[in-house]
């Protein structure tokens, strides 16, 4: 028997609230999801399209790379083949046998030697060498087939990449690239389960809203992972909004499902802001290695990898150069995280905590001298004329020693702020006595070239590269006297070719550094009835002198009297044949009136310092592919201007001023090299000077082009302001290896030096023991002794007081109008000397100074005072 039984269906209705209301929530979520899912869906297909596009091109700019100059090597200098070892590390090279194979280049260490082998991507040909060292100096340097080798390169270092347009830089790592030290650092701070998550750490979300809900704000690390840090840097703005919030997410999946997580780390290693360098901003690892510790990210110790790591939360507020505390705080939390993740022990935590910051001092803007890159930039796009080159990775090599620029750094922070103290003082005495005007401090400039090659070793073009990218070593300014030597090397000329000079009292004959000059207060007429009156320095004028004297204390009127000798055409010429091109024949030219660039300047002086032969300044030395290959190399232009007698008899002058004239603030700061120079001072203040070896011109002005004296009143005489950056420099670069062997300047053939007795200028000898060395053309020397002279024969008591003397007699000649003299593309420069002379041409009698005068002297310091030549 069946029994069917029958159940009524039952009523919604009677159904409770409380399943309704489940029903109910059910159905919104479920719409919620729906709704969800489409939103995500259209985001998902929409920015896959914007990634996609994104990804077509390479996420960081491949831009051009630029190395400096290559390190060279000789026997003799002193190095280690630990200091070489730890350039060719820096340089991309590898240990042979240890790892994998640089294609730079390998090396390998033996006892007392070091083996050098250029990889495929080398600058160099494929050339090995074996440095051996003796006693911490290089013994020899013996080549592949056993070769003694007089020098070798080392591989160019990186200076920099260039810039992309959003002014940042960055050095491109790879995953393997980046040390697992850095990894772990990141990881731990950053998102410690980022090798376990899906790009989401929802434990991590979790996590941190129950932390946040107790109010506990000392959780380390946040809901963020690495791929969403990724995602908001590479793809969207920093603005905080919900939609903003879930786009990341959107990204974040697809970057996730693209890339591996080595990949992604790579991206965010050279992503990831990490502070700023001047104008610039620091991205990645890399580029921070090198900024913060000037090191290569493959040699960042613990505590140095912690501090960058730690740095990724607020790179501002925790930069180590101005919160050094924080710093070292941030950077011990993260150590702490790294000892929870069990990436480190507790021991190595505590001695990393001991380690000091050692970071590289001036790291900010010195280390890879930027005012120099963007005179590349230009140069490199005035060449190849377009922006393209800088997606290519084009190797640029260039001029810049590292070694040199971080020297010339150095002189102009400490010597600036030596004028700023002047600057400040001057300031408040005026503030003092009523003048409200604002305080205005100098900016500066300083180029260092060889001056056998013309190869810019250094270059900074101002005082502070992060407040003003103006690049004053190509600005032009009033040269003031360091223009003063051409004056005297167009007066030289004139002898070479046996032409004689007549001064304003009529006397004539070939000008040598004996010739007496008139520095009188005197009017120049020239162009056709133009007058043209200037002074010496504090209205201080020493009558008749020597042109020797004249130039060694940069008497004005002296040396425009000189010049009108010479005539003005002459010098002109001869100025715009050294790279002077802005000179007009007047006498304010011939105490630099007229405008030219500290580089420009820098050229003109390679005619004294190599043997009259002018060499262009140049920076771009040849361009690479990204593979090595050459692309083009470039050759530096030079022209024959001086005889290289005319150079050296105008070099000895130069020696002199630094010896015992303007210039002595040299050798009071301690340069004792030999050294040749000329100090400067017209609206700005100059010093322009080289050795043997290196030549160096440093200028100091205002660039709202107020007299520099108006800041720094009596200080602002090139030997005051200028003088002091270039002794600086110039002792900081002789006791680097490659410019310590600095040589006395060699005179050329048909120069003869012989002893003049400081009193009559004629020869010493035992009767007139006070004397002093000079140089002459040959033929042109004095020939009568200080005691057998036309001139005062009395003892000292009657020369010191002027009691006896009689002026000597000219001999009659017959002499061509300035106009007459040759200019110097007429003249014959190899033409024989002309005849002797029996005698050197004497003055008038001198007039007599004072007592005190007599016994001292004046000292004139150098002041052109120039008018404004447009209105001469």
């Amino acid at each position: 028997m069946v029994v069917k039984v029958k159940f009524a269906p039952k009523k919604l209705s009677s159904l409770s609230l409380k399943h309704r209301l489940l029903l109910a929530a059910g159905g919104v979520f479920a719409a919620g999801c729906l709704v969800f899912a489409c939103v995500f869906g259209y985001y998902y297909i929409k920015y896959q399209r914007i990634v996609d596009q994104r990804l077509e091109k390479p996420l960081f700019e491949n831009t051009a790379k630029i190395y400096a100059a290559p390190q060279e090597l000789r026997p003799g200098q002193s190095f280690t083949e630990s200091s070489i070892a730890s350039e060719l590390n820096d340089a991309g090279y590898s240990v042979v046998d240890q790892g994998k194979t640089s294609l730079m280049g390998t090396y390998s260490l033996g006892s007392n030697s070091i083996t050098i082998h250029p990889g495929p991507e080398s600058y160099h040909a494929p050339d090995s060498a074996t440095v051996t060292f003796d006693k911490g100096v290089i013994g020899q340097i013996t080549g592949d087939n056993g070769q003694q080798l007089a020098a070798y390169q080392l591989e160019p270092l990186l200076i920099t990449d260039l810039s992309d347009k959003n002014r940042a830089k960055r050095r491109l790592l790879t995953y393997n690239q980046i040390p697992k030290v850095v990894v772990q650092a990141v990881t731990s701070i950053e998102d410690r389960r980022y090798f376990e998550h899906g790009g989401i750490d929802y434990y991590a979300i979790v996590a941190w809203a129950w932390h946040d809900m107790i109010g506990d704000r000392h959780m380390i690390g946040g809901a963020s992972t690495l791929t969403m840090q990724l995602a908001k840097e590479f793809f969207l703005t920093p603005d905080r909004t919900f939609k903003r919030k879930f786009l990341q997410v959107v990204i974040t999946f697809q970057l996730e499902h693209r890339f591996s997580k080595q990949k992604i780390f790579e991206l965010y290693a050279n992503e990831i802001p990490l502070g700023q360098r001047g104008s610039f901003s620091i991205n990645g690892f890399g580029e921070a290695a090198q900024a913060y510790y000037g090191e290569n990210v493959s040699q960042l110790t613990l505590p140095q990898a912690a501090l960058l790591a730690g740095l990724i939360q607020s790179p501002s507020r925790l930069n180590p150069y101005r919160h050094p505390q924080r710093a070292i705080a941030r950077r011990n939390v993260v150590l702490d995280a790294m000892v929870e993740t069990g990436d480190i022990t507790k021991q190595q935590a505590d001695q990393a905590k001991a380690a000091p910051l050692n970071l590289v001092p001036g790291a900010v803007d010195a280390g890879e001298a930027p005012y120099f890159v963007d005179l590349v930039r230009d140069q490199l796009a005035a060449r190849l004329g377009d922006n393209d080159y800088n997606s290519e990775g084009l190797r640029i090599y260039t001029s810049l020693d590292p070694q040199l620029e971080e020297a010339a750094t150095e002189a102009v922070a400490e010597g600036m702020k030596r004028v700023d103290e002047i600057v400040e003082r001057r300031h408040a005495w005026r503030v003092r006595h009523g003048d409200n005007s604002p305080i205005v401090y100098p900016q500066v400039a300083l180029v260092a070239l060889n001056p056998h090659t013309g190869q810019v070793l250094a270059l900074v073009g101002g005082r502070d590269y992060g407040q003003s990218q103006l690049d004053h070593a190509v600005r032009t300014r009033p040269t003031g006297s360091i223009f003063k030597p051409f004056v005297y090397a167009a007066a030289f000329n004139t002898s070479l070719a046996g032409v004689q000079l007549t001064n304003s009292d009529g006397v004539s004959g070939i000008f040598t550094q004996s010739t007496i000059l008139n520095d009188e207060p005197t009017t120049f007429t020239f162009d056709g009835g133009q007058t043209y009156t200037p002074r010496n320095f504090d209205n201080i004028f020493m009558g008749q002198v020597t042109a020797r004297t004249a130039l060694q204390h940069s008497l004005n009127n002296a040396t425009i009297s000189l010049a009108q000798m010479v005539g003005y055409d002459n010098v002109a010429a001869l100025a715009r044949e050294a790279g002077i091109t802005s000179v007009e024949p007047t006498p304010a030219m011939a105490i630099g009136a007229y405008g030219a660039t500290p580089l420009e300047m820098a050229g003109a002086y390679t005619v004294f310092a190599n043997d009259g032969i002018k060499i262009n300044p140049w920076l771009l030395a040849s361009i690479h592919s990204a593979n090595g290959n050459v692309m083009d190399e470039y050759t530096p232009v030079s022209t024959p201007v001086l005889d290289p007698r005319v150079a050296y008899l105008t070099t000895a002058l130069m020696e002199n001023v630094i010896d015992h004239g303007t210039g002595e603030i040299v050798r009071a700061m301690g340069f004792t090299a030999p050294a040749a120079g000329k100090t400067g001072t017209s609206h700005d203040a100059w010093f322009a000077g080289f050795t043997s070896n290196l030549l160096c011109v440093v200028w100091v002005g205002n660039d709202d082009y107020s007299q520099l004296s108006t800041s720094l009143g009596a200080d602002a005489e090139g030997d005051r302001a200028a003088g002091p950056i270039w002794a600086d420099f110039m002792k900081k670069a002789v006791s680097l290896p490659e410019y310590s062997d600095t040589k006395p300047f060699l005179s050329p053939p048909g120069v003869v030096e012989v002893q003049l007795d400081k009193n009559t200028n004629l020869l010493a000898d035992a009767a007139c023991p006070d004397d002093y060395t000079a140089a002459f053309l040959d033929g042109t020397q004095p020939t009568d002794t200080c005691d057998h002279s036309n001139g005062n024969q009395g003892n000292l008591f009657q020369k010191l007081f002027g009691i006896g003397q009689k002026p000597s007699t000219p001999s009659p000649s017959t002499t061509p109008s300035p106009a007459a003299a040759p200019s110097p593309q007429q003249q014959n420069k190899s033409a024989a000397p002309p005849p002797a002379q029996t005698s050197p041409v004497q003055p008038p009698p001198k007039k007599k100074h004072g007592f005190w005068g007599r016994i001292f002297g004046h000292h004139s310091k150098d002041n052109s005072d120039q008018q404004d030549p447009q209105n001469q």
